[in-house]
């Protein structure tokens, strides 16, 4: 017996498949980690109950959620944008990390009124961030460099610089922690509801910016045009080395918001490590949410659901904190394969091989 796998690409892809493949590839990973709790002797149910209900029905896990979800909109649509210019940023961090600086730097040596100087570091955050991603943008755009090892490299040479500054010119404080002094009134962002920062507004800003962009304007479809096809993209007179810079750089000043957003509305100062992984996080973020913008916002939503929901379940259950981050790989994991099926149809072919016939009586002569 011979078994023949058949790969076909899709013509079409069925509606249900197409939006249902963020949800199918939630649920799977939620699925699947609950094999981990039952071996840890934790009631999935109860653990996931934890995770979600009380996380968002309870005050204090709805400002948590809110609070954390907008580095994580704000990094994933950095990571978004790019991908529909068939980019893949993978140094969101990095960019986080030079806007969280130059935005405290500004905090902290400029005196201004608040309503203007929260202005001013959002403006040199994204700056900075926007620099520190055009520095791949470029090499790629220029030299064809790979922006996946570019990208990913500045992200250690930024989280070497901030050790070095909080170590060294911007350490504040007392004792010898690696942190900044903490920001003044005028400093900080101010408050938009109960608990919740004015940085949720921007990052909402961010996402109907654009949204705008990327459905609305030509230089959205360019951006599209060349993420699908850029050589027929220039035949058709399109810039690819302005679209590549343009989509990393507006990437990176989103990143950098958020860095800065993170820095001056929920922590009051720079500390090393404020930053637990949220723009490696993007990256699932923004798979998830590749078909729009306001996906990125909920995949954002969704992972600052695990975040708080998954400190939650660890103090109540004592589940390991590395089960989020095994969420987020299952998660990964199971829309990379949905995105093979949703692309692809498979086929089995099985061969039995010759099929025996029985043999025919010979008639005798009589």
């Amino acid at each position: 017996m011979n078994v023949a796998v058949d790969v076909n690409a899709r013509e079409d892809i069925p509606i249900w498949l197409a939006y249902g493949t963020p949800v199918f590839t939630v649920l799977a990973a939620l699925a699947v980690s609950a094999i981990a709790l039952i071996v840890l002797d934790v009631n999935p149910v109860a653990a996931y109950a934890t995770m979600f209900v009380e996380t968002l029905f309870t005050e204090f896990g709805l400002t948590e959620t809110l609070t954390k979800a907008v580095p994580l909109i704000l990094t994933g649509l950095a990571v978004y944008l790019p991908l529909k210019a068939g980019l893949f940023n993978i140094g969101a961090e990095g960019q986080l990390v030079a806007g969280a600086l130059a935005g405290t730097w500004i905090g902290l040596n400029v005196s201004l009124p608040g309503l203007a100087l929260v202005p001013l570091m959002f403006v040199a955050a994204a700056v900075a961030g926007g620099i520190w991603a055009g520095i791949p943008a470029y090499l790629r755009a220029r030299w064809d460099v790979n922006e996946i090892i570019t990208s990913l490299l500045l992200t250690f040479v930024a989280l070497e610089i901030q050790s070095y500054l909080l170590r060294g010119p911007m350490q504040g404080g007392t004792g010898n922690f690696p942190q900044s002094e903490r920001f003044s009134e005028a400093a900080t962002i101010p408050e938009l509801v109960s608990g919740v920062h004015a940085g949720l507004l921007v990052a909402v800003c961010m996402v109907v910016v654009t949204y705008v962009l990327m459905t609305r304007t030509r230089l959205g479809f360019e951006i599209t045009f060349v993420g699908s096809n850029d050589e027929a993209a220039q035949q058709a007179g399109m810039s690819k080395f302005y679209v590549y810079l343009l989509v990393f750089v507006v990437g990176g000043a989103f990143a950098a918001m958020g860095g800065i957003s993170e820095i001056a509305g929920a922590q009051g100062r720079y500390r090393a490590g404020f930053e637990p992984g949220y723009g490696f996080t993007a990256i699932p973020i923004a798979l998830l949410g590749r078909n729009s913008a306001f996906k990125v916002l909920l995949a954002g939503l969704f992972f600052a659901v695990l975040f708080v929901g998954g400190s939650s379940m660890e103090v109540a259950f004592g589940v390991p904190a590395a089960l989020v981050e095994i969420i987020q790989a299952l998660v990964i994991l199971f829309l990379i394969t949905a995105e093979f099926f949703k692309n692809y149809r498979v086929g089995i072919d099985i061969d039995r091989g010759p099929t025996e016939t029985p043999a025919q009586p010979q008639g005798g002569d009589d």
